[in-house]
């Protein structure tokens, strides 16, 4: 289209309020919306489905045949219409019969169309309904289109609500359930919490959508700016606790978007539209959810979860509903509820009134989970629709570790919860007593026990689990909580932090895997497309060496950094050993010119290798003598060998880490390491886990490379078990094929009192 994409709204919007204002019926109304939309967009198709007795329902159409209006219904989830609404989420299908949740209405006569493009109607934060368009030729819709379509669907929910068209959501309405309830989630910082519900703050309804004077809806949103500018630049500068480090960086980059004009340029384009503030705001905050819907990676979605955060605050400031429960107060032992929080906000609670957190969102490398991991205050994530499932006030116990929730328990319960708090605390206890000792089975073999790292704090782990160095640190995190490309000089402090704290223990460093699903606007070309299966696309080392500025300047600040000291570098993803070559020149290359220099270097270079890849496996003869070590990464290894994303909820626990299959896949790469002399570690979920570390210990792992919390348990297990007699009946399951290993191995366990918890 070639008109802008507020101009494209604004027509729309003149035409639909003089529609609102008619004095017709609101079947009438929502025809003649269909009518509208589709002409302004040059649409053959354009329908509307409303939520009625919890379906969807063919209301008004364009195109589609007349006699399918009322007949046409849809369950939650069913279909696109039916994804769109469940999902919340926009869908641009340039084919949509590909698309795997197309559903075939016959009656519909929407056969004849290839395009679709849909959007939901939401109604505080749910769907009400879907607006979609199609057309006969096969195409994907442009910005301005979507964008059009979005704003629409912001008026036409009101015009919706107004007439009582759709149901209304119970969520919207005071939880009606007085039983005891339990949940789980993602356990993001460990701790156990009891404590009575606050939600974080209350929902804003946003009445009217279109504007009377878009030049003072403007003045609105500029005033509003400012007083959230001044918010933030108070709370960060009155952070309790020490912000240094990647403290500071979270809390900086979060400022630096209270100050992005991208974000404000976006806003004034919506008001440009027709919008009112609280629209306009709304508009772009809906646009960032969907955003966030389309990354798979945790670290880049948390950008804009900070990004969404400010949305809020900003609206709460524009609507006037400045209230939260952190400026009202805490006045009992408190848990926090709430979708998502940004990390200045959870600042402004009474740390000794806030017990625990539970967000419906949220993830392990979420700028709010690293400041609540500094304040000490427990939180579970991804507790789906926890807000519309307890009641302000009621009691939760809340134990992270266990990942459980217990809403509104028993006094049983609570007893329960208490006895366990106090074992869990004698426990802790006991891991800390055990800090010390060596991490060696009882017939003397030793195993290293590293920790996985990214942050700088976290090599502060290293003294306080007594673990015996960094098995991988992912250099990546840096990239993704910095909104521009970090300066190698900035590269080169964090790993000489690393270093120093780490003392005489190893730092394994991985080189920066970014790319994929991990992409990084600041670095993003206009001619990339989003890649249909970013997690096996260009990414990691791939992208590293096609992009070798970038890997230069990341190899000069590690060698710089490690002067005087041993350097450990790792590549990611390497699928053959050309590639991992390739990298070691890069880095060879960079340690001679700073040779050439003059300048302090590394007393030696350990260079490995990661096994995520299975093709690499296949060529262990050629890349064994050329690197120093090997580490396999599990977790994507495990995708990659089963051609299932652990991620998807349908295959997560399908596939298990004990099963042959790996256990056999990875006996015969250490083996292979063994023939020559290569030290091999695993990094990754499976050597956090007691079972299937003693599984990895049992096919002669020596290295496991594990989070903090997990070095105690898994200590706790080798020191109780006897590594030869648990490597031959290894050998026994794997030759004979049984299937049923995990069961094998918690018996035998089980038999010999070997610690498992």
């Amino acid at each position: 289209m070639p008109q802008s994409p507020a101009a494209a709204a604004r027509q729309i919007l003149v035409l639909l309020q003089e529609v609102m204002a008619a004095r017709t019926g609101a079947q009438a109304k929502l025809n003649k919306v269909v009518e509208i939309i589709g002409q302004s967009l040059s649409s053959e198709v354009c329908s509307i489905y409303l939520v009625r007795e919890g379906v969807l329902e063919l209301f008004a159409t364009r195109g589609l045949k007349q006699e399918a209006v009322h007949v046409t219904r849809m369950a939650m989830g069913e279909g696109l219409v039916g994804l769109i609404a469940t999902n919340v989420e926009t869908l641009n299908l340039d084919e949509a019969a590909s698309h795997p949740d197309y559903s075939y209405r016959p009656e519909t006569g929407e056969e004849l169309f290839h395009s679709f493009a849909g959007v939901p109607i939401v109604r505080r934060e749910r769907a009400i309904g879907v607006l979609c368009i199609q057309h006969v030729e096969p195409r994907r819709y442009e910005e301005v289109e979507i964008e059009a379509l979005q704003t629409v669907a912001m008026v036409l929910s009101e015009l919706i609500a107004n007439a009582e068209l759709a149901d209304d959501h119970p969520g919207d309405l005071r939880v009606q359930e007085t039983g005891s309830n339990i949940m789980t989630g993602l356990q993001l910082v460990m701790g156990m919490a009891r404590g009575h519900v606050v939600f974080h703050q209350p929902r804003i309804h946003i009445e009217h959508t279109v504007a009377e004077d878009t030049e003072a809806e403007r003045q609105r949103v500029i005033s509003a700016f400012t007083k959230m500018r001044e918010q933030i630049d108070r709370m960060t500068g009155a952070a309790e606790f020490g912000v240094d480090g990647e403290h500071q960086e979270v809390l900086e980059t979060y400022k630096m978007f209270a100050y992005d004009e991208g974000w404000t340029r976006r806003i004034n384009e919506a008001i440009d539209s027709g919008l009112t503030a609280e629209a306009a705001i709304e508009r772009v905050q809906q646009r960032t959810r969907m955003r966030m819907r389309q990354i798979d990676d945790p670290l880049l979605s948390d950008r804009m979860h900070d990004l969404e955060d400010l949305a809020n605050r900003l609206l709460r400031i524009v609507s006037g509903q400045l209230g939260t429960a952190a400026q009202m107060g805490l006045r009992q032992d408190a848990i926090l509820i709430a979708r998502n929080l940004g990390p200045a906000e959870l600042l402004e609670y009474d740390r000794r009134r806030l017990k625990g957190v539970i967000l419906e969102e949220g993830s392990l490398t979420a700028h709010v989970t690293i400041v609540a991991r500094a304040m000490g205050v427990p939180v579970l994530g991804r507790v789906r629709d926890i807000r519309h499932k307890v009641n302000e006030g009621d009691l939760i116990l809340m134990d992270v570790i266990g990942n459980r929730l217990i809403i509104r328990p028993t006094p049983d319960m609570d007893e329960a919860f208490e006895n366990k708090l106090n074992v869990t605390q004698k426990r802790r206890a006991e891991f800390v007593a055990m800090r010390d000792l060596p991490s060696v089975t009882k017939d003397g073999q030793r195993v290293e026990l590293m920790v996985n790292a990214g942050l700088r704090e976290d090599a502060q782990a290293l003294d306080l689990v007594g673990a015996d160095g960094i098995g991988l640190f992912r250099t990546e995190f840096q990239f993704l909580v910095s909104a521009t490309l970090p300066q190698r000089e900035k590269q080169q402090r964090l790993y000489k932090d690393v270093l120093d704290a780490a003392g005489d223990r190893p730092v394994i460093f991985r080189t920066v895997d970014i790319g994929g699903d991990k992409a990084l606007p600041y670095m993003r070309q206009e001619d990339e497309e989003l890649e249909d299966n970013p997690a096996m696309g260009w990414r990691a080392l791939r992208l590293a060496l096609d992009r070798d500025g970038l890997m230069k300047a990341q190899a000069r600040a590690l060698l710089e950094a490690a002067a005087g000291k041993v350097l450990h570098v790792m590549f990611p993803m390497v699928s053959e050993p050309w590639e991992y070559e390739e990298a070691r020149a890069l880095v060879e290359r960079q340690r001679a010119w700073l040779a050439g220099q003059k300048r302090k270097l590394p007393t030696a270079v350990r260079y490995g290798a990661m096994l995520e890849v299975p093709a690499l496996a296949e060529v262990l003869d050629i890349l064994l003598p050329r690197v120093d070590f090997l580490s396999i990464g599990t977790n994507d290894l495990t995708q990659f060998l089963f051609a299932a994303d652990r991620a998807h909820p349908k295959l997560a626990e399908r596939y298990d880490w004990l099963s042959i299959a790996i256990l056999r896949f990875l006996d015969r790469v250490v083996r292979a390491c063994e023939a020559h002399d290569v030290p091999v570690g695993v990094c990754g979920e499976m050597g956090g886990r007691t079972l299937e570390a003693m599984a990895l210990v049992s096919l002669g792992i020596r290295r496991l490379s594990i989070t903090p919390a997990s070095v105690g348990p898994v200590k706790a297990m080798i020191r109780s078990i006897d590594a030869g007699e648990l490597q031959g009946d290894m050998r026994e399951m794997l030759a004979s094929g049984v299937t049923d290993i995990r069961s094998r191995l918690t018996e035998w366990a089980r038999a010999r009192q070997v610690e498992l918890n």
